[in-house]
C-alpha cells in the first residue's frame, strides 16, 4: 500500500493562493449590499470598477477593459498603413518582369553568338516586340495582371512566379470573402471553382426560400458542401453570421482605403475572379447578407496613421482584428451584469487584448454563477436575491470587520469562558446543535456511535465519532437577553454619511446574536417620520426613507410591543443622529415639526417612561450629536437609567458590539 507524502512550508508571500470563490465575492459586495441591499447593483459596481482577488491579483473592471481595448485599436491604427497592400504585389510583378527581360537578353546574346544571321534577325525582332509589350504594361496592378496573363513568357521561372502570384492572390481574395471556406479554396482546379459557384448559388437559393417563408434543407446542403466549412456550423444562421462578419471586414478595408487604392483592389479582384457568374453569386450573397445582418459593420472604416506597410494577408487579418475589437467593444458596452461576459470568446480576447484582460473577463463572467452555486443568492423573477445563507454571510462579514477594529484588550472579551449558558443541570440530554454549550455527555455520545455502526451492519473495529453522535447535557437557562435595535432611517443619515456605518452595525449585531447567542431575541425597528417593524431577512434591502422626521416615539412604542412578548433582560439599542422631530398625535397622525415642539418632546418622553415601567433599558448611540440631541438624550437617560454614547461613524460599531457583549458578560457574572 503506497502512502502519499505532503510537504508543508511557511508562507513567504511568493506562493499562489486559491482561486477566487464565492466568499471572496461576498466580501467584495458587503458594503454595496449593506448600503443598497441589491445583489444586482453590487455586481454591476464590481463589473464596472473591478476588484482584487484573494491572491492580490487585480481583476479588471469594464472601464479598464474598455481602455485596454481602445489602446489595442490605437496601436494597430497608429503603427500601420494600408499602402503596403499593393506594394508586395507590385514588387513581385517588377521582379518577374525583370526576370523575363534577363531571359530576353540571354536569347539575343545566344542568337548573336550563333553566327546565323536569319536567327539573329528573327530573335532580335521578337525580343524587341516583347520588350515593348513589357514596357507598355499599364500602371495599375489589375491591368498589369491582365496583360501578363496574355503574355507568353520566355522565362520558365518568371512564368512560374506569375502563375503562383495569381493563384495566391485569387486564394487570398476568396479566403477573405469566404473565410470559413479557406481550406477548400486553396489550390482550386477549374472543377473546384465550378463547385464553389454551385455552392454559392444554392446558398443564395436557400436565402430566397427563407424569404418566401420556406424552410431550407440545411442538412442536405452541408452533406454536399460541408468541406467548404471546417468550422462545421450547426445552423444556417450560424454559417451566415460568420460569412457576414468576413464580408463586412472586406468592405471595411475598402472603406478605409483611398479612392485610388479602392479602385485598384476592385479591379484586381474582378480580373482575378474572371468568372462572371461566380462574381455575380458573390455580389448577390453580399447583398443578401447586408439585408440579414445590417449591424455587421458594413459601413465601418478606419484611419491608419502609421508607417509600417501591411501586405495583403496582413491587411486582411488587421481588418478581422479591428472588426472583432469593435464587436467586443459593443458587447462590453451593453454588459449589464458579470454574466454577460460569458458570451466573450476568451481565446480571441486573449489574442487581441492579452492574457490579463482575458483572465479578468473569465473571472468576472463566473461571479453570478459562483454566488448561485454557493447557495448565497438565488434567482427570483429574473433577479438575484440573497438567500438566508447569504444573509448570514453578509452579517458575518460585517461582524468580522467590526471585531477586527477592536483593540486586543477588547477583542477577546466577546468570548465567555464559563461553559454553557446556564449552571443548574437538568439531567436531561439532547442532540448537539450548533450554538449549544458543549457540555458533552460521553456515555450517551459513544452509545449513539455504536448504535449507528450497528445500523450500518458494522460489527467490531474502532468506533469513530461524528458530529451527529454528540449528545449534550442540558442546563437551566440562566441568562437570556431580548434586544430591539432601533435604526434611524431619516434623510439626515445618508446626508451626513451615517447610514452605512449604522446598517453595518445592525447586520453585525444580528450575526453576533444568531451565531453566538441563538436563544436570544433580536427585533428590528426602523424609524423616520413613521416607524416600522421589519424581519431580519429584509435587513440587507432596508434603506433610508425619502422623508424628513425622526419619530422616536413611534419607534419606542413598536419596540416595547415586541419586547412585551419576550422574557429575560430587555433592552432597546437606538442608533440616531438627530433629536425627535416627529410624533403620533392623539388622532393617529404623524406630525413633523422642526425645531422640535414641546408636544413632540413630551410624547417621546412619555413613551420612554412606559419602557422604564416595563423594565426595558434604552441605550442610545448618538452619531455626530449636536447640542439638541445631547440635551434630549440626557433627559431620556435620567428617566430610564439607560446609557448614552457619543460616537462617530468610524467607531460606532466598536461601541455597540463591545457594550452589548460587556453587558451580557456582566449578567453572567451576577449569576
Amino acid at each position: 500500500m503506497s502512502h502519499r507524502r505532503f510537504r508543508y512550508s511557511p508562507w513567504d508571500g511568493t506562493q499562489s493562493g486559491f482561486e477566487l470563490d464565492a466568499l471572496d465575492v461576498m466580501g467584495q459586495l458587503t458594503d454595496d449590499l449593506l448600503y443598497h441591499g441589491d445583489v444586482n447593483a453590487g455586481l454591476r459596481r464590481l463589473l464596472q470598477e473591478g476588484f482584487e482577488d484573494r491572491n492580490g491579483d487585480h481583476v479588471q473592471g469594464l472601464r479598464e477593459m474598455m481602455e485596454r481595448l481602445r489602446e489595442a485599436r490605437r496601436e494597430r491604427l497608429e503603427n500601420n498603413s494600408l499602402g503596403g497592400v499593393f506594394d508586395d504585389i507590385a514588387r513581385e510583378l517588377r521582379e518577374l518582369v525583370d526576370d523575363e527581360r534577363s531571359s530576353l537578353d540571354r536569347l539575343a546574346q545566344e542568337a548573336a553568338a550563333s553566327d546565323d544571321e536569319r536567327r539573329e534577325a528573327l530573335t532580335n525582332n521578337d525580343v524587341a516586340e516583347r520588350n515593348m509589350r513589357l514596357e507598355m504594361l499599364p500602371n495599375d496592378l489589375a491591368g498589369q495582371v491582365k496583360d501578363l496573363q496574355n503574355y507568353d513568357f520566355t522565362s520558365e521561372s518568371a512564368q512560374n512566379r506569375f502563375d503562383e502570384l495569381v493563384d495566391r492572390l485569387r486564394e487570398q481574395l476568396m479566403q477573405q470573402t469566404l473565410d470559413q471556406m479557406s481550406s477548400a479554396v486553396q489550390d482550386m482546379t477549374p472543377e473546384d471553382m465550378a463547385r464553389l459557384k454551385d455552392m454559392m448559388a444554392e446558398l443564395n437559393n436557400m436565402l430566397a426560400q427563407r424569404a418566401a417563408g420556406e424552410e431550407p434543407d440545411f442538412d442536405s446542403f452541408m452533406e454536399r458542401y460541408g468541406d467548404f466549412f471546417p468550422e462545421n456550423p450547426s445552423t444556417l444562421d450560424e454559417l451566415l453570421e460568420v460569412m457576414a462578419q468576413r464580408m463586412a471586414a472586406m468592405q471595411a478595408m475598402l472603406n478605409s482605403m483611398t479612392p485610388e487604392q479602392r479602385q485598384q483592389l476592385m479591379d484586381l479582384s474582378n480580373q482575378l475572379l474572371e468568372d462572371m457568374d461566380l462574381r455575380w453569386q458573390m455580389e448577390q450573397l453580399s447583398s443578401n447578407l447586408q439585408q440579414l445582418f445590417p449591424d455587421a459593420g458594413w459601413g465601418r472604416s478606419y484611419d491608419f496613421d502609421g508607417v509600417d506597410p501591411l501586405d495583403f494577408p496582413s491587411a486582411m487579418q488587421m481588418m478581422s482584428d479591428l472588426g472583432d475589437l469593435d464587436q467586443l467593444e459593443n458587447l462590453l458596452g451593453q454588459a449589464m451584469s458579470p454574466a454577460s461576459l460569458g458570451e466573450v470568446d476568451l481565446d480571441r480576447a486573449r489574442e487581441l487584448l492579452g492574457h490579463d484582460t482575458a483572465e479578468s473577463m473569465r473571472k468576472m463572467s463566473e461571479l453570478s454563477k459562483m454566488l448561485a452555486d454557493s447557495g448565497m443568492v438565488d434567482t427570483v423573477d429574473g433577479r438575484l436575491e440573497l438567500t438566508p445563507e447569504g444573509l448570514r454571510r453578509l452579517g458575518r462579514n460585517a461582524l468580522d470587520e467590526l471585531f477586527s477594529k477592536l483593540g486586543e484588550h477588547l477583542a477577546g472579551e466577546h468570548q465567555i469562558r464559563r461553559t454553557g449558558i446556564g449552571h443548574e443541570r437538568t439531567y436531561d440530554t439532547k442532540a448537539y446543535e450548533w450554538g449549544d454549550p458543549f457540555n458533552l455527555r460521553i456515555n450517551s455520545t459513544i452509545e449513539n456511535a455504536v448504535r449507528r455502526r450497528a445500523s450500518q451492519g458494522l460489527v467490531g473495529g474502532r468506533v469513530q465519532l461524528t458530529p451527529d453522535d454528540f449528545e449534550i447535557e442540558q442546563t437551566e437557562q440562566s441568562v437570556r437577553t431580548a434586544t430591539v435595535l432601533m435604526l434611524d432611517l431619516s434623510m439626515s443619515m445618508p446626508m451626513r454619511g451615517n447610514f452605512l456605518p449604522a446598517k453595518k452595525v445592525a447586520m453585525a449585531l444580528h450575526a453576533l446574536i444568531s451565531m453566538q447567542f441563538p436563544r436570544d431575541f433580536l427585533g428590528l425597528v426602523s424609524f423616520s417620520r413613521l416607524a416600522h417593524v421589519f424581519p431580519a431577512k429584509d435587513l440587507p434591502s432596508v434603506t433610508w426613507d425619502y422623508d424628513y422626521g425622526t419619530n422616536m416615539q413611534h419607534g419606542l412604542a413598536l419596540a416595547r410591543q415586541l419586547l412585551a412578548r419576550e422574557h429575560g433582560t430587555k433592552q432597546i439599542i437606538m442608533i440616531t443622529d438627530g433629536e425627535p422631530t416627529a410624533h403620533i398625535d392623539s388622532y393617529g397622525r404623524s406630525i413633523f415639526d422642526y425645531p422640535p415642539t414641546r408636544d413632540c418632546i413630551d410624547a417621546t418622553l412619555l413613551e420612554v417612561s412606559r419602557c422604564t415601567r416595563e423594565h426595558i433599558t434604552i441605550n442610545t448611540f448618538m452619531i455626530d450629536a449636536d447640542s439638541g440631541l445631547q440635551h434630549f438624550v440626557d433627559r431620556m437617560t435620567e428617566l430610564n437609567r439607560g446609557r448614552a454614547f457619543f460616537t462617530t461613524p468610524e467607531n460606532l460599531g466598536d461601541f455597540v458590539l463591545h457594550d452589548f457583549l460587556d453587558q451580557r458578560r456582566r449578567l453572567l457574572n451576577r449569576r
